[in-house]
Formats: C-alpha cells, structure tokens, sequence
C-alpha cells in the first residue's frame, strides 16, 4: 500500500519527528523555569548562611529583648495551636492508626501493627503534618507582615537605628518555628496512637493496651528519636527561612505580598518534602 499510494507510512515519519529540534519557545520557557529555581535556590541558601552566621554569632545579644520575642514565636506557633494539633491527631488516629491495626488483625498481621504505625505516623505523617499546619497558619503570616514591614520602609528604619533586621526579625522566627514544630509533632504523635487504639476497642480488636504500646516500643529505635527531633527542626528552619527571605530579601509593592506569600507557601512545601526525601534515604541507609 505505500508503495501505490506513494505516501510514507507513520512508523517510518517517527523517526524523522523525533529528530527535530524542540521549539524555540519551549526551549526559552524552560530555560527560564531553570533560571528562576537556581536564582531562588542561591538566594534562599545564601539567606540561610546569613540567617545561622547571626544565630551563632549574636543569640545572647540583646538577649532582653531577642529571647522574649522567641518565647512569643514558639507561643504564636506552638501553644496556640495546639487545639488544631489535637483535632489533626483525633482524627489521624482514627482514620489511620486504628483502620490500620483493626485491619492488619483481621488479616492475621497484628504482629506487624507496631512497625507499620512507627513508619507511618512516627516517621513521616506527624511531622509533614505539624509542618505543613505551621505553615498554614503562621507561615503566610510571616512573609505578610515582613513583606508590608518592607513595604512600608520599616525595615530601612532598623537599619537606620544600627539594628541587624536578621537578629531581630529573622532568628527569633526561625527558633521559635523549630521548637513549635518539634513541640506539635511530639504531641500530635502521642495523640493519634492513643486516638487510635480508642478505634481499636471500640471496634472489639483483641488487642490490649499492653500488646498495642508494647509493638509500638519494640517497632521503635534510637535513630527513630534522633531523626524525628532532627526532621522536625529542619522542617522548622526551612519554613522561618523561606518565608522571612521571601518577606525580607527584596522590596515588595502593596500588591506583590500576595504573590510573595503564594511563592513562600509552594517553596516551603518543595524544601519540606525534599528534606522529607532525604531523611528516607537516612532511614533505608541505617
């Protein structure tokens, strides 16, 4: 048939299709996706470096008026979500922890109920969780009131006075975000494994109290406790960090705090999910 119709069939165009150039306004699209993720990652790491150089350096500085306004920040974003944690944790256990166990019994698995709850709910959903409810309610906070403190010329007056604004806006941020996320996820996990054994007898599971938190301590190692601390404080930095280089770093209109926030809140969750990765690969590793 091609030879009389005397056209080409189609698995003979493919090749030659896959062989033409890319077109010039993706390549240009793509390029500027490229520059744009390598512009935020130097400035984010470089407001890093600047952010732990000032925290090392200058922490008991002032400390009469720096270390109050860390307590308000782990009070801001900590304490005060609590309820919201205890909510998520209820509700996490319910759903999950106890659906887990209950159906792991009726399979004949209860003996992997420990395991399964520690990677879980210990290693991976009670930390993104606590992070990304921080995120929601004090994050965006965060690059609003630094971006229109920018805006309105607020932080040129600190400079002006001889006050570093990274000491005084930045580092009580980024301790405060760390200890309250550390704080929430402890309280989060305890919450969700006693919610879900709640679950658990309630739905008649032959599983007694001893058994349940007896899996959950053998299922548990020292590097469980290492890393967890070690992943929430990171979650914790990552979220200060962006948010205030974001509200900080560069001059913001009235109109563009919005848009600055929106970019804060999708990088953040990027970082966190990245640092999330490679704490797995610790995991498999150890």
């Amino acid at each position: 048939m091609e030879k009389e119709s005397g056209k080409p069939s189609l698995p003979s165009l493919l090749p030659g299709v896959m062989n033409l150039p890319l077109p010039q306004s993706y390549l240009d699209f793509v390029g500027r996706l490229l520059l744009r993720f390598l512009q935020t990652v130097q400035g984010v790491g470089a407001f890093a470096l600047i952010t732990l150089g000032v925290t090392c350096t200058k922490f008991n500085d002032s400390w009469r008026v720096i270390h109050p306004l860390i307590r308000a920040q782990v009070d801001r974003a900590g304490v005060r979500l609590l309820p919201g944690v205890a909510f998520l944790g209820l509700a996490l256990g319910l759903v999950i922890v106890g659906q887990t166990v209950s159906m792991l019994n009726k399979f004949g698995a209860g003996q992997y109920a420990g395991t399964v709850m520690v990677t879980v709910v210990i290693r991976e959903l009670g930390p993104l969780v606590a992070a990304l409810l921080v995120l929601a309610r004090v994050g965006t906070a965060i690059v609003i009131e630094l971006g229109l403190s920018r805006a309105q010329g607020e932080v040129e007056a600190l400079e002006a006075l001889g006050i570093d604004p990274v000491h005084y806006l930045v580092m009580p941020r980024v301790i405060g975000l760390a200890a309250a996320i550390f704080s929430l996820t402890v309280y989060l996990i305890i919450v969700a494994l006693l919610s879900g054994y709640l679950f658990v007898f309630v739905q008649n599971v032959p599983l007694t109290p001893a058994d349940y938190f007896g899996q959950i301590a053998r299922a548990l190692g020292w590097q469980d406790f290492a890393l967890l601390g070690l992943k929430t404080l990171v979650f914790g930095a990552t979220i200060a960090v962006v948010t205030c280089y974001h509200g900080l770093a560069q001059r913001l209109r009235l109109e563009e705090v919005s848009d600055a926030t929106t970019r804060a809140v999708a990088q953040s969750v990027a970082g966190c999910v990245l640092a999330d990765a490679l704490f797995i690969l610790v995991y498999i590793v150890m």
